[in-house]
């Protein structure tokens, strides 16, 4: 029986690997739960997956699953989850929260040699330097989550390191695809929310709109698999059923299908290096869901997320951090309707040009360089 911690519970992902291990409930077992705000689930997950641990966003709630559950550690806020990274009872971290604060209990984690099913991309954005550094000292391992990072982690076992020519990442678009830019200009909040194919939370689910999210895919993939920038292509494809694609040296290519459904990467992200069968999950039907398979190139102009994330991965250092911690708070300010769609690239592009760039492989740099981001964006005025 192996031990499981849900980092982000009660989100798209968190609820997804829950499912996972009930399915699989003879081999894992959920040993810590967290969640921010979503007080009423958790603690019905509390209730059905009874955890030793559990960390909540604030400290009012923290009294309150107290109350209810006496016997329960809990812990609350930004120090809480790196508590939970903490636990040495712990085989699986998952870390499926959204933005920086994965960082930390991430980190802890490797200190402790677990293994990581990495769904926060946030994590290996800002601190990836700093990660691959540790990876080397500690014998901890990272499984890839995201649907794409999975396809490509599953993909290149089809050659040696030597032999890949190139790394293909696919995505659906977004919402936007085929609007022009004058239309984008006035984009609503809930045309945003509106994605194609994936259930996901408001934040993910508007960097897929801008096409921020797959421009953290790519800084990811290269900090995950030391693949150069120039060999990292993204292709729209539109149906999201091939998750991504390896390139290799002879010319051929190999490419992870199935359903657009998170279970499949956090199961295998459970069971690597064996396969079990997923009882969650219906198979890909080629004839209903797969006939047609098309690609577009992507519109860097039009919806410029992969090209400034492109522009930062390549500046390296603390760039990155600045790029996601300043896309983090553009998205907050269009959710509440404070600037327009188009202004979120506008936030990003200011914050990194006031930026100096300096190591990114040290934690005190990287927080340095996350509140500057943040406190510019913050301030950002139309």
């Amino acid at each position: 029986m192996k031990n499981i911690v849900v980092l982000g519970s009660t989100g798209s992902i968190g609820t997804s690997a829950l499912e996972v291990i009930k399915g699989l409930s003879n081999e894992y077992n959920v040993l810590g739960l967290s969640a921010n705000r979503n007080l009423a689930l958790i603690l019905e997950q509390i209730e059905q997956f009874n955890p030793k641990f559990v960390s909540i966003g604030s400290t009012e709630d923290a009294e309150k699953i107290k109350k209810v559950y006496p016997n329960i550690e809990v812990y609350y806020g930004d120090e809480g989850l790196k508590k939970l990274g903490m636990l040495d009872e712990t085989d699986i971290l998952l870390t499926a929260v959204s933005g920086a604060i994965g960082i930390e209990a991430t980190l802890e984690a490797i200190k402790r040699e677990k293994r990581i099913a990495l769904a926060n991309k946030e994590t290996m954005v800002a601190a990836g330097d700093l990660i691959n550094k540790m990876l080397k000292e500690y014998k901890a391992e990272i499984i890839p989550v995201d649907s794409e990072h999975s396809a490509l982690f599953q993909s290149l076992h089809g050659g040696k390191d030597g032999e890949v020519r190139k790394l293909i990442l696919t995505a659906s678009g977004g919402p936007f695809r085929t609007w022009d830019r004058e239309a984008i200009k006035d984009v609503k909040v809930e045309d945003a929310l509106k994605h194609p194919n994936w259930s996901m939370g408001s934040k993910i689910t508007i960097d897929s709109a801008t096409l921020v999210n797959k421009g953290l895919e790519v800084i990811e993939a290269h900090q995950l698999f030391g693949i150069p920038y120039e060999n990292i292509e993204v292709l729209v494809h539109p149906q999201s059923i091939i998750h991504s694609m390896v390139e290799f040296c002879d010319n051929s290519i190999i490419a992870q299908l199935g359903v657009p459904d998170m279970k499949l990467p956090i199961q295998y992200a459970f069971t690597y290096p064996e396969r079990v069968c997923n009882y969650v999950l219906e198979g890909l039907d080629f004839v209903k869901s797969a006939s047609t398979l098309t690609f577009e190139e992507v519109d860097n102009e039009k919806l410029k997320g992969i090209k400034l994330a492109i522009e930062a991965g390549k500046k390296g250092g603390t760039m990155p951090a600045v790029f996601n911690a300043a896309n983090e708070v553009a998205v907050e300010l269009f959710l509440k309707r404070e600037i327009n769609f188009l202004d979120i690239y506008e936030v990003i592009e200011k914050a990194m040009e006031q930026h100096i760039v300096i190591s990114g492989d040290n934690l005190g740099n990287i927080k340095k360089a996350d509140k500057e981001a943040r406190d510019f964006a913050y301030s950002y005025k139309k």
